[in-house]
C-alpha cells in the first residue's frame, strides 16, 4: 500500500507523464504526493533584475510546482511541495530518505537530457541509492494503462530478482494483472552459439526451475493470471522485445542496492531496459519488497 509518493518535477515531457502516472496511483491508493523541484547548483543560476538579485532557477521552480499542484488538484490528491537546491541525484535520494516515502516516481528525461538526468548519474545515484523503489516513466509512457493489466518481471532466480518478483507478484495481485515470468538464457554473453547445445540446455533447464519457482511465489502471492517464458539471446534486447510484444504496461526489476547492481541480469542490463522498455520500469533494491 502507497501512503506516500515522491516526484521529482522539472516542468519537462517526460516529468509531467510521470507526474500524471504518480497521481494516478496516489488517486488509486489515498496516497499523498510530494512534488520536489531540485534548483541544480551546478548550474549559474543567480542574475541581477532592475537592482535585485534573483535565482531564475528558483524561480523556475516555483512556476513548475504551481502547475503540477494545479494538475494534482484536479484529480483530488493531497500535495506538499518543496523547492531545494542541491545535486538533483543527491537531492532526491535524500528527500526520499528523509520522509515516510514509499515510491519515487521520476521521469526519464529532463533539462540535461535523457543520458544524463535519470540514466546517467542522477539515474544510477537515484536508482541504486534509493530506500523506497523508483518508478521510472518516460514521455512515450504517458499512455500506458492503469490500474495496469499486464506486469512483466524479468528474473535470474537471483536475491534481487526475487524481491522484484514479490514487489511484481503484490501490484499485479491488487490490480487483477496478468504477470509474465521472463527467464532470459544470455547466449551472446555466455559465449554460446545460437541452437542447442548441451551447456544451453543446462541453462534451459535451470530457466525452467527458476520460472517455475518464481510461478509459485506469484500465486502464493495473489496472482491469478501467471504466464512463464524462456527466451535466448540478449537479455536487454529480450526483455525490450517480449514488454513490447506483451504490450505490457510495468516492468519490474530489482537492483542490487548501495553496494551496485547486480551484474548478471541487472547490471548495465537494468540501465540499458530503463532507456528502452516500452512502459514504465518499476526498480526496487529493498530486502522487504512485498509492500505495493
Amino acid at each position: 500500500m502507497y501512503d506516500f509518493l515522491l516526484v521529482p518535477v522539472d516542468g519537462s515531457d517526460s516529468s509531467i507523464a510521470a507526474l500524471d502516472h504518480a497521481l494516478d496511483i496516489a488517486a488509486d491508493h489515498g496516497a499523498t504526493v510530494q512534488l520536489l523541484y531540485v534548483a541544480d547548483t551546478n548550474k549559474p543560476s543567480l542574475v541581477r533584475y532592475e537592482g535585485t538579485v534573483v535565482d531564475v532557477l528558483e524561480e523556475e521552480g516555483e512556476e513548475i510546482l504551481s502547475d503540477a499542484r494545479e494538475r494534482a488538484e484536479e484529480r483530488g490528491v493531497p500535495i506538499v511541495d518543496d523547492v531545494v537546491q542541491g545535486n538533483p541525484g543527491t537531492a532526491i535520494v535524500d528527500a526520499a530518505a528523509e520522509g515516510p516515502v514509499d515510491l519515487v516516481v521520476m521521469g526519464t528525461h529532463g533539462h540535461r537530457g535523457l543520458e544524463e538526468y535519470v540514466l546517467g548519474s542522477v539515474a544510477e545515484g537515484v536508482v541504486n541509492e534509493s530506500e523506497p523503489p523508483v518508478l521510472t516513466v518516460r514521455a512515450e509512457d504517458a499512455t500506458r494503462s492503469y490500474p495496469y493489466e499486464d506486469v512483466l518481471v524479468p528474473t535470474d532466480g537471483s536475491d534481487h530478482a526475487r524481491r522484484a518478483l514479490r514487489l511484481g507478484s503484490a501490484i499485479a495481485s491488487r490490480h487483477g494483472a496478468t504477470m509474465h515470468l521472463l527467464s532470459v538464457v544470455d547466449e551472446p554473453t555466455l559465449g554460446l552459439a545460437v541452437g542447442s547445445s548441451p551447456a544451453a540446455d543446462r541453462l534451459e533447464e535451470h530457466a525452467r526451475d527458476v520460472l517455475e519457482e518464481a510461478s509459485t511465489i506469484a500465486t502464493n502471492a495473489g496472482v491469478d493470471d501467471v504466464v512463464t517464458a524462456i527466451e535466448f539471446g540478449s537479455v536487454t534486447q529480450e526483455i525490450q522485445s517480449f514488454a513490447d510484444e506483451a504490450d505490457v504496461d510495468l516492468v519490474v526489476m530489482g537492483t542490487h542496492g548501495r553496494t551496485g547492481l547486480d551484474q548478471h541480469l541487472l547490471g548495465s542490463i537494468t540501465e540499458r531496459v530503463l532507456r528502452t522498455a516500452p512502459a514504465p520500469v518499476l526498480t526496487t533494491n529493498s530486502a522487504d519488497a512485498a509492500d505495493d
